[in-house]
């Protein structure tokens, strides 16, 4: 079954990480300039499983407990991304979500999801 990004918002997920800090990415090159990884046992839109990037964490991890408080969700593509932050950290703003990011997603047209945007 499909897992859902927003099922995420504001709740403790652990993130497996397979694009640790500092590390090239596999095809295009790239420097991961944060911790990237996946939900284990989820499925996203693109079949595969849901990433996160984990943000605040200024070193190579293998795995990462933290509070997911928003969703990169791209217009463009069919691959959400999770936001993902340590628990002691003050929730940051969206600017600086796109600045941590932007060496990825710079490729694709996205906004940014909060919880306050499913209230109705």
């Amino acid at each position: 079954m499909r897992s859902k990004p927003r099922d995420y918002l504001n709740l403790l997920v652990e993130v497996v990480i397979d694009r640790p800090f500092n590390s090239l990415h596999p095809k295009h090159g790239f420097k991961y300039e944060t911790n990237y990884g996946f939900i284990p046992n989820t499925i996203s839109a693109d079949g595969e499983e849901l990433d996160a990037y984990v943000l605040k964490v200024e070193k190579p991890i293998e795995k990462f407990r933290g509070k997911c408080i928003a969703i990169i969700h791209r217009v463009n593509d069919n691959d959400d991304k999770l936001v993902v932050i340590p628990e002691d950290v003050e929730n940051i703003s969206d600017e600086e979500i796109k600045k941590l990011t932007h060496f990825q997603e710079q490729y694709f047209k996205s906004i940014i999801i909060r919880d306050n945007m499913f209230d109705n």
